[in-house]
């Protein structure tokens, strides 16, 4: 039953979008289109003030690069929690953890009026940088690296390794798995974040293709053909993405409680 109902949504935008304009509204749903078009992808593809191509262009950069960002900061971070030692850091790993149970929308105007100082607003550093401090990915690849035996790190600085040498060649590589997965996470939330973007970003071509079908549906008459074919779009490299690396995203959720100590 929880399948179904994920799956009927779908199935009704990918029906809706290959549907003429003067069919969408037809009772019952035509979950065939009769007769099936693409007229809707030729509209909102022919329309200039829909850059859809650079709406999804924006949003691939900003899900790259912010997942780089991330998944190497977390894994910088989750090293030195489970690995060096410095004052306080039992206290700051706890805050940490404390801050995950404090609403997002808290810290929404501190965040956006400390953008707005440094001049970052309407630039993919507005994303990236709020996100760059990933309490989860260092929660989880804090874990993974405690799980890891502390003789091969002993192994190489007998042979005269440093201690980044140690983090990037000997522990990096044995929690690929992690860093794959979460990766997997980082870059679904960054594609998929609506909220965010339409706040910092304000220029057309400069907006992420989720707040681009906000665009769309703008004016007193929403065309909901260009809509759902700007929908699917927008969600087919997800599925094609998840389809190629759900075993990663399911070893990842599996596994994320049971690394360290």
């Amino acid at each position: 039953p929880l399948a179904f109902i994920v799956i009927v949504p779908i199935v009704y935008m990918v029906s809706m979008a290959f549907t003429l304009e003067r069919n969408q509204l037809n009772f019952p749903i035509e979950w065939i289109p009769n007769p099936p078009t693409l007229t809707n992808f030729t509209h909102i593809f022919a329309d200039t003030t829909l850059p859809i191509v650079r709406w999804f262009s924006n949003s691939l950069l900003i899900a790259t690069i912010g997942t780089v960002i991330i998944v190497f900061l977390s894994t910088l971070s989750g090293y030195a929690f489970a690995r060096l030692e410095f004052p306080g850091k039992q206290y700051i790993f706890s805050l940490l953890i404390f801050s995950l149970m404090i609403p997002a929308a808290v810290t929404l105007i501190p965040i956006f009026l400390l953008l707005r100082d440094l001049k970052l607003l309407n630039t993919y550093f507005a994303i990236w940088l709020p996100a760059a401090a990933s309490v989860t990915g260092i929660f989880l690849m804090r874990q993974h690296f405690y799980s890891i035996p502390t003789e091969l790190e002993d192994a190489a600085r007998v042979d005269g390794a440093g201690r980044f040498r140690i983090y990037w060649q000997i522990s990096l590589p044995l929690v690929r798995g992690a860093m794959v997965a979460l990766s997997i996470f980082v870059f679904l939330g960054l594609w998929n974040d609506v909220f965010w973007p339409l706040i910092v970003l304000s220029e057309r071509i400069s907006l992420t293709l989720p707040v681009g079908l906000l665009v769309i549906q703008q004016g007193s008459y929403i065309q909901r053909g260009l809509a759902f074919a700007g929908a699917f779009i927008a969600t087919m490299p997800v599925l094609i993405f998840y389809a190629f690396f759900q075993r990663k995203i399911i070893a990842g959720i599996t596994t994320a409680g049971l690394a360290g100590r």
